[in-house]
Parts: structure tokens; sequence; C-alpha cells
């Protein structure tokens, strides 16, 4: 069993994008700008946010923080990304979800102009990615795929199973792994909720991607020897065994399953640091004018 480590990649990564900034910084050009808008006081979003913006310090990228209490309207909220869009400063933004509930989570999202949807959240953008047109792509799938990479874990002609249809990781990793061309021409079934049988097709995987959302899903029983466990779970559950009282859990029960597995990720410290340097990536294509020219 090799462990994936997504903060070494992540930190690999980073060291590129560096260098990167400091040859466009020689060459006179713009630096990217990372923009973030921050509804009310979500424990999760304050840390996301926070761990985005420090990751942009750590670059040498711009950024900037937007704010607006747990009251805001619809209209003032869609005024600010109106603003976003319009001003040349910023290259590429997000509006960090969830959003309260008088707010309408996709207007929000299809109002982002593409050029500028750092997240890849915008229909537009998924629709790109699903043709195979230079886009956007989600961070997490994103970065799962430059996991996949730099590991060089062959996906063609490989049976992968992703357990999980949210439009930001589950359907477009799916199209990723599906398409024509290397770390893809994947066979990818996709599995929710409401699918038969999940331990018997899991059983028959070379990869399983678990994007479920719930705590130690996946089991040693549904996992073949030799299979690629890449685990995008992150769920606070209770634990005596930290100060906080809480700990992070993975989708996949990882002390049973990693026996079994040829690589797999853990729960912290797998696919989470490469969301955020995903993110990072997508605002310097967006500086260098590289997707929509």
């Amino acid at each position: 069993m090799k462990l994936i480590d997504g903060k070494k990649i992540a930190s690999e990564i980073k060291t590129e994008i560096v260098a990167e900034v400091e040859l466009i910084k020689k060459n006179g050009g713009k630096i990217p700008h990372l923009a973030a808008i921050l509804v009310g006081h979500d424990g999760g979003s304050e840390i996301y946010v926070a761990n985005k913006v420090k990751a942009c310090e750590e670059v040498g990228f711009k950024s900037s923080l937007i704010r607006f209490e747990d009251d805001v309207t619809q209209q003032e909220l869609l005024a600010k990304v109106h603003e976003l869009n319009l001003n040349n400063d910023i290259d590429g933004f997000i509006v960090q979800l969830p959003l309260p509930k008088q707010i309408n989570k996709q207007k929000v999202i299809e109002a982002i102009a593409p050029q500028k949807d750092a997240d890849g959240f915008n229909p537009v953008n998924i629709g790109r990615t699903v043709i195979g047109l230079p886009s956007f792509v989600s961070a997490t799938p994103f970065g799962i795929i430059e996991l996949l990479k730099r590991y060089k874990i062959e996906t063609s002609g490989k049976y992968c199973v992703v357990l999980g249809r949210s439009n930001i990781v589950g359907r477009p990793l799916s199209i990723l792994l599906s398409q024509k061309g290397k770390f893809a021409d994947a066979t990818v079934t996709v599995l929710h909720s409401r699918s038969n049988n999940i331990k018997e097709i899991c059983c028959m995987a070379d990869i399983i991607i678990a994007a479920l959302g719930q705590p130690e899903f996946v089991k040693a029983n549904m996992v073949k020897e030799g299979a690629v466990v890449i685990d995008v779970g992150t769920t606070r559950v209770k634990s005596e065994l930290t100060k906080s009282g809480f700990k992070l859990t993975g989708d996949v029960k990882f002390d049973e399953v990693a026996t079994k597995c040829s690589f797999i990720t853990p729960v912290p410290g797998g696919v989470g640091p490469m969301t955020i340097v995903s993110l990072l990536k997508n605002t310097l294509l967006a500086a260098k004018k590289e997707i929509y020219k």
C-alpha cells in the first residue's frame, strides 16, 4: 500500500506557481488576484477562506476578502458579483458556499463571469468540461486528476466507480475520467443514494472515488485487492482522542481498507490540500487569459 500524500503534491505545485509568479513579475506583468466573498460566520467556511487567503500569500498572489452578514439580500450579493465581474484588477473570484437560505445559490453561481470562475462551478465551465473544451475545472476534480497524474496511476481501460453525483465533484470527475487522453480513458460508473448493489459494483472497481459525505461508508468488503481508493469525504465527527472533541473523518474506513489498496488517500492530508492549490491554478490560468482568450 502506498499513501497518496496530497500535502506533498500541493507543496510541489505551489513551488511551481511561485516560479511562474516570479517570471510574471520579472516581465512586468500583472500579479494574479483572487477574491473571495464570504457570507456570515460559518466555522467551516471561515477556515476554508482563511486557508485560501494564506495560500495566495504563499505563492505571491494578491487576495481580497469581501464579507457580508447572514442577512444580506440576494440583490446585494448579485450586485457585488457583478461589480467583481467588471473589476479588471481581479482575475478570479469565488463565492464561498454554503449560503443563507434566502439566497438562491444557483443564481449566484450563474452570475459569476465564466472567465473569472475560479471554482469552476458556472454552467458554462461545466459544459465546456463535459465536451472537452478548455475550461476552469471544479477544484476538487482538478486536484484528484492531478494526484493521479503525479503518482502515475494508470486509468486507461480501468474500471472506476465514483460514489456521489454532486455537480461539483462526482459528475465532473466522471466526465474527466471517461474522456479521451492520458490519465483518462476509464470506464466509469457513478453510484449514489438510490443505487442498488453498491457493494457488489465497488468490488469490481480498479479505482474507487468516494465523495458521498458519509463517514466510513466504504468498508474493506467493498474493495478488491490492489484497488486505488481516493477519499473526498471530510466530515467532522465527535472524538474523545482530540482536544477539540472532533476529528475529520473521510468516506472510507481507512484502517481496514488501506491494507487492501495499492494506493489510498488519507483524511486529512489527501484530497483537501489539492482542492485549494487547484483554485490557485485556476486563478493563474485566469490571470494569463489561457482559457478564454
